[in-house]
């Protein structure tokens, strides 16, 4: 039988430019949660050692706040995304 090696999307987020694609589509689920394991996993395709030296958090803090059932401070968010070169941006919802 072939082995197959677990997908992981952060092998893709190569560039700020994938980061804030992927993150685009995360926000539109509205989902907390998801948003937070989204930003999460941008940061670890960055580098969570790197991430971390930029933020001023430590790397514990960080997979705690941006992995599973985590709950991060919007600042905590705003820095690393910062880190990460991509900004949020509000935009009016499409009209159904």
């Amino acid at each position: 039988m072939a082995k197959t090696a677990k997908f992981d999307v952060a092998d893709y987020l190569d560039s700020p430019q994938a980061i804030a694609d992927y993150l685009s589509e995360a926000f539109q689920t509205g989902n907390g949660q998801y948003i937070a394991q989204a930003i999460g996993t941008a940061a670890r395709a960055e580098g969570m050692s790197k991430i971390a030296k930029d933020t001023g958090l430590s790397r514990e803090s960080l997979y705690r706040a941006l992995g599973e059932g985590g709950n991060p401070e919007f600042g905590t968010v705003m820095k690393v995304l910062n880190a990460l070169d991509v900004q949020l941006v509000a935009k009016a919802k499409d009209a159904a």
